[in-house]
């Protein structure tokens, strides 16, 4: 069984950080959700060490495997992951990580890594549409939630550049950060429109394409909680960079922009879940993309939680804890089939054995084309 190191293994960084930061999130606090937020992030954190260990030792044997990824047209979306994985990291350190680390060490991690991921996310908002544009070349049937794996990345720079403006200094320090992550909210969104309109039409004009993919349609999820998520933690933040007339506009942008939007991913979401059931009763492989069922709906949880700070609406409350349920089982049950290919078992009165080199989900985890 191949195990290189493909882009979209970091999808599971992702999936794995957004259940930690979403727990620090939610409009409740305990001392139960906190210790779940830490462990998720020092589990998020290990696996993107790892990952970024393993990758650096590929490309440096086999960089003739590095620049295939980036050529293919399934692989090359995927880049986006490392960048999310990342910038999903980053937020841990602060949200969660700090209660273990203390609040500097969490300032001084998340800021590193959000420079790394936003840097690495513009390139790669810019650069696969470029490859996509003059290289890739697909048809209308190729288009998948994955397309937006690429644009996502600016958007969640700005959800995680809100945290870091009042560790800035005061004055125009603060104020750049805030508008400079209102310009990548902006970039990460018009993109995001343009593909999920793409990928209806698609939708709409052909069928829902092959079985293993199908979980990327829970990724339109990721752009629309992460703007409301943005929208809210920038709004939140606003009063320590601007003056107040200008954070009470913001507060009211993130209200009357976060509303129709949050409407708009439980229509998606209901979609999405009649489409996965309807292929699962057929078959539905495991295949890496499963990871879209974690960060998206993850996204989705942290927008709730913000909206209930803007609005004040409480039965948001609610909604934002059965969502998180929903994204700790997903995880559950991800996880478990990511682990499965390399677990051992034995039974009664039999030696411990390995499944067997070349199970269906392994494949599917280590294929290029997934």
């Amino acid at each position: 069984m191949s195990t290189s190191i493909r882009p979209n293994w970091f999808a599971s960084v992702m999936g794995t950080g957004i259940v930690a930061n979403a727990a620090m999130l939610l409009p409740y606090r305990s001392g139960l959700l906190t210790a779940i937020g830490v462990t998720f992030w020092v589990a998020a954190a290990t696996l993107l060490v790892t990952f970024v260990a393993a990758g650096i030792l590929q490309f440096a044997n086999h960089r003739e495997l590095f620049r295939s990824h980036h050529h293919a047209v399934e692989m090359a979306p995927f880049y986006g992951a490392f960048s999310m994985g990342v910038l999903t990291v980053g937020s841990g350190a602060l949200l969660a990580g700090s209660h273990i680390l203390g609040t500097e060490p969490g300032v001084v991690i998340d800021a590193a890594l959000w420079t790394i991921g936003t840097l690495a996310g513009l390139l790669c908002a810019i650069g696969i549409p470029y490859m996509l544009f003059t290289e890739h070349r697909p048809s209308l049937e190729d288009a998948y939630g994955s397309w937006l794996m690429p644009i996502v990345p600016p958007m969640v720079s700005a959800a995680a550049a809100a945290a870091l403006i009042p560790h800035l200094a005061a004055g125009q320090a603060r104020m750049d950060l805030l508008y400079g992550s209102y310009a990548m909210f902006g970039v990460s969104l018009v993109m995001a429109m343009i593909v999920i309109a793409i990928l209806w039409a698609r939708l709409a004009l052909h069928d829902v394409g092959e079985a293993r993919m199908t979980p990327t349609l829970w990724i339109v999820l990721g752009p629309l909680g992460q703007s409301v998520t943005a929208a809210g933690l920038l709004a939140k933040f606003a009063p320590s960079a601007v003056d107040a007339s200008s954070a009470r506009i913001l507060h009211a942008f993130a209200l009357v922009y976060g509303v129709p939007i949050w409407g708009f991913a439980m229509a998606w979401m209901a979609l999405s879940v009649a489409i996965t059931v309807k292929t699962a009763r057929g078959h539905l492989p495991f295949a890496p993309t499963w990871w879209s069922f974690t960060f998206p709906l993850g996204t989705v949880v942290t927008g709730t939680s913000q909206l209930v700070a803007v609005s004040d609406v409480q039965i948001l409350r609610y909604v934002a804890v059965a969502l998180y349920a929903g994204l700790v089982l997903a995880w559950v049950t991800v996880a478990a089939r990511t682990l499965a290919p390399w677990a051992t078992f034995s039974g009664p009165g039999q030696p411990r054995r390995s499944l067997r080199r070349g199970s269906t989900s392994a494949e599917n985890w280590v294929s290029a084309r997934s």
